[in-house]
């Protein structure tokens, strides 16, 4: 009797155990295959929405990157993002900072501000156009062409737009910036000769700042606009039209996916 009862105990341990075993392996299978299954599950959704997000484009400046004369409403920037996203297959998040009216004072404002340093620190690629309204001054600088004042206000600009690049760069370093440089609309009027070289020296002087950031590129647009500019203007022969935001968006597009 002593020996049957010693028997079953030994016979019950071994089957605890036994289900202790299986107990403990289901456990550990549960863990093991779900941890996997989230890591899978979190890396799917990660890259679900990267592909939904895209590359991010900051557009800063003017009433160009505003849009203003466009028949459409979007201007280079949204004619750009429609070529990007068109050449690339991936989805393009857009953030446009263009006010109209700014000068390249107004510009190195907005850039200082926290949020606007938030969005310049996500952005993939920044495109900028700044400097007409300093050069032209709403059509002010055409009643006295003094070369001097010109002069002026071209320094002014430079010590701006410097600063404007410096603060771009303080909060991201590897975003390509493509500046869109200044045309001529006023060409085919009387003293074009002194305007023309204004638009040179400012743009020459300009795309020399530039030259020291690897990652900085001047778009000219001075030549889009050189033979033919009132068929590109609006209607106010300042703002491009439709067909002048259309001939700048392929041409910075074309820079960005060469």
């Amino acid at each position: 009797m002593q020996k049957y009862t010693v028997k079953m105990i030994t016979v019950l341990s071994g089957l605890s155990f036994l289900l202790l075993l299986i107990g403990f392996g289901l456990t550990l299978q549960s863990h093991f295959f779900g941890t996997v299954a989230a890591s899978v599950t979190k890396t799917e959704a990660n890259s679900s929405e990267k592909a939904v997000e895209g590359r991010t484009l900051v557009a800063l400046g003017d009433s160009l990157t505003r849009g203003t004369g466009d028949s459409n409403g979007k201007g280079y920037v949204g004619y750009l993002v429609d070529l990007l996203e068109e050449q690339s297959g991936e989805k393009v998040v857009l953030q446009n900072l263009g006010v109209k009216g700014y000068r390249s004072d107004q510009l190195l404002e907005l850039v200082k501000q926290q949020e606007v340093k938030r969005q310049i620190q996500d952005a993939d690629w920044i495109v900028m156009t700044i400097g007409g309204n300093d050069l032209f001054r709403g059509g002010r600088t055409l009643i006295d062409l003094d070369v001097d004042a010109i002069d002026k206000l071209r320094e002014e600009y430079l010590v701006n737009f410097k600063q404007i690049t410096n603060e771009i760069r303080s909060v991201n370093q590897d975003a390509t910036i493509y500046y869109l440089g200044l045309y001529n609309p006023f060409i085919n009027l009387d003293d074009s000769d002194i305007t023309t070289k204004a638009v040179r020296q400012w743009n020459y002087e300009t795309n020399e700042w530039l030259d020291q950031d690897k990652h900085s590129v001047f778009v000219p647009t001075f030549d889009l606009f050189q033979l033919q500019v009132d068929d590109f203007l609006f209607s106010d022969k300042f703002h491009p039209n439709t067909i002048g935001y259309q001939m700048m968006a392929e041409r910075v597009a074309a820079l960005i996916t060469k």
